[in-house]
């Protein structure tokens, strides 16, 4: 009878998070900016049916980078946890908070007890009453949670994303800003994205209970070019 190999732990832990991050630096980056009209999401994405970024519940946004079945998968579960949750008790018990939670325990179950990790990078927002309240939790592979201040990135080349978003953020972003910066942080200094290469999202400040709504093409295009 031959012997089983042995694997150190640490090694098993380091092999699948290389895998996870090889797979989400694949796809697309997304960046997240509080802003005066509320919390802007931006992803790197020219399709029309398959969304990166949707509403989980009345100021409760989700957004994902990834395998698509995969944290699509998550926002099912979010979504059907909120609604439970705000059913059973009061519409005001439902906040990122223990939703971002809930999917850490889940993405931190898969990392350690299964043979794949999922690839994925996901985004909980909650709208607040001003831009300090607004909350961003940025969860990884294995279920680290980073209570994210004024803006968060997602997937790609984030560390490049992330400082090209950090040099162009001033003390105080309208909504218009935000989205340049989001849309030039996006393209890099080689590339020009427009408004069909984009899938833009706002959890709006000004309406009351559903907050999140989707930017159209050209909307997005007048604020990008500012006419």
């Amino acid at each position: 009878m031959s012997m089983p190999f042995y694997v150190a732990p640490e090694q098993v832990m380091k092999d699948r998070a290389d895998y996870a991050r090889k797979g989400i630096a694949r796809g697309r980056s997304l960046v997240a900016v509080i802003c005066v009209e509320g919390i802007l999401i931006v992803a790197e994405n020219p399709s029309t049916t398959l969304r990166k970024v949707s509403e989980i519940y009345d100021r409760i946004a989700f957004a994902g980078v990834g395998k698509y079945n995969e944290f699509d998968q998550l926002r099912i579960s979010g979504v059907r946890a909120a609604d439970l949750k705000g059913y059973s008790f009061s519409r005001e018990d439902v906040d990122a908070r223990s939703l971002a939670n809930q999917y850490a325990q889940i993405l931190g179950q898969v990392f350690t007890h299964e043979m794949k990790p999922l690839e994925v990078e996901i985004l909980v927002a909650e709208l607040g009453h001003g831009p300090e309240d607004d909350q961003l939790f940025h969860l990884l592979y294995d279920g680290t949670v980073i209570d994210e201040q004024r803006s968060a990135v997602l997937g790609g080349d984030a560390e490049s994303v992330a400082e090209r978003v950090d040099a162009g953020l001033g003390d105080t972003t309208d909504l218009a800003a935000g989205l340049n910066v989001a849309a030039n942080a996006l393209a890099g200094p080689d590339r020009t994205l427009a408004a069909a290469d984009l899938e833009v999202a706002l959890l709006d400040r000004s309406l009351q209970r559903r907050c999140f709504r989707r930017l159209e093409d050209n909307e997005v295009s007048e604020l990008l070019t500012g006419s």
